[in-house]
């Protein structure tokens, strides 16, 4: 189920977006983002990371795969899974970020989602489509 929809005009608004979400959200938040390429999966990061203080420069993680952020409030954990399989995703035990086993509990946001086999119990889910007549939208849903 929606919880909400939000118009994004422009980058700023997908920025704000995640400045707003960065500022809100608390260690252990898990966010699913979905969406085409360039969809502004990685731009609604840039600004989930201004809104958890990180000064640093935040980059794709399209071929490290995994990029951590330590320098906010809490950490933020920048994963991409666009060139893996399913299969190759689970050997990497993605549940210890989001369950603070082996790393600092902090906010742990994953591009290309749909390629977990496994989701966590609680996670966001923002799916970033466009629309001819609307521009990118956001839609936001909550499991719980």
């Amino acid at each position: 189920m929606i919880d909400r929809i939000v118009n994004l005009p422009d980058e700023r608004a997908t920025q704000m977006l995640g400045m707003d979400l960065g500022k809100s959200l608390t260690a252990g938040s898990v966010l699913l983002l979905t969406g085409d390429l360039g969809s502004g999966k990685t731009t609604l990061v840039k600004g989930i990371a201004h809104g958890l203080g990180i000064t640093d420069s935040i980059v794709s993680p399209t071929f490290t795969i995994i990029n951590e952020y330590f320098s906010g409030r809490v950490p933020l954990y920048h994963l991409d899974l666009y060139r893996l399989t399913s299969a190759e995703v689970d050997d990497l035990y993605l549940e210890s970020y989001w369950l603070g086993l082996e790393y600092e509990l902090g906010i742990v946001a994953i591009e290309w989602a749909e390629r977990l086999a496994h989701l966590p119990p609680e996670y966001l889910r923002l799916e970033l489509t466009y629309d001819l007549v609307e521009g990118r939208i956001a839609k936001i849903s909550q499991q719980q």
